[in-house]
């Protein structure tokens, strides 16, 4: 049941190239930075990603998407990540953006083995219809375009199916957590971490704080152990480094 792993090296040894991985976070909040740069130090190729967004302010995954590290990305938001931009535009990068409620949706989904379900969210659009961009050729052009999807009436409203989520692996970051894996999430870290983690077949946290099992009041857990494989501890250091993407004063 003690599923705390010594490093993070270590903790994603086996993520082969090519591998399917979950990324939590939500803009620069809970996003798993140490796992992040123990793949890129591996030399980890080929990912298909699955995250919110791409990283920013060269934080992130915006560490492996620089490095070349990333063929493909599933997400809701591109941001102000010019790199990103360029490499899709470029046709060097696969992308599938989602409505973020349906991508939110999809990995919850993935996690509680359910193969898919119908959402209102992109009715009538691209999203349904298919033909959004998903890789350029480099010249402007299309060289590959998103599928139609099956649009069914319930209650005399049209809704799109959408299939749920399932990755090789997970990465995510937690405040808080316990030896069996029980994690609890800071603030708005908690948007994508918790169903980042439900997704993925097997699952890494790494976590700012480590306690004995059963020092989580179970109420206050939001993600039980189950979801979990492997916990790493970050140093007071590591735990501290935290980045503002957009500091707002106020007089």
């Amino acid at each position: 049941m003690d599923k705390v792993v010594a490093t993070a090296p270590e903790a994603v040894a086996d993520v082969p190239d090519g591998a399917s991985v979950a990324v939590g976070g939500f803009g620069l909040s809970g996003v798993p930075n140490v796992l992040i740069q123990a793949l890129y130090e591996r030399g980890t190729a080929g990912l298909g990603v699955v995250s919110n967004n791409c990283g920013a302010m060269e934080s992130g995954l915006a560490v492996l998407l620089a490095a070349g590290r990333i063929a493909r990305v599933t997400g809701s938001y591109v941001g102000a990540n010019k790199e990103f931009a360029r490499q899709y535009l470029a046709g060097e990068l696969e992308v599938e953006l989602i409505p973020q409620g349906t991508l939110a949706e999809r990995l919850r989904a993935g996690g509680a083995g359910i193969p898919a379900f119908y959402t209102p969210a992109g009715v009538g659009t691209q999203i349904a219809e298919g033909g959004l961009p998903w890789r350029y050729d480099g010249e402007g052009g299309v060289a590959l375009a998103s599928p139609p999807k099956e649009v069914r009436e319930f209650d005399g409203a049209p809704y799109v199916l959408e299939r749920g989520i399932r990755t090789d692996f997970a990465l995510v970051r937690a405040a808080k957590g316990d030896r069996h894996g029980n994690l609890v999430f800071s603030r708005s870290s908690r948007n994508f971490n918790p169903l980042a983690a439900m997704a993925g077949r097997v699952t890494v946290a790494e976590v700012e704080e480590l306690v004995e099992p059963g020092e989580i009041d179970p109420d206050a857990v939001h993600l039980p152990g189950v979801f979990v494989q492997r916990v790493v501890v970050l140093t007071p250091e590591q735990a501290a480094d935290k980045r503002i993407e957009q500091r707002t004063v106020r007089i």
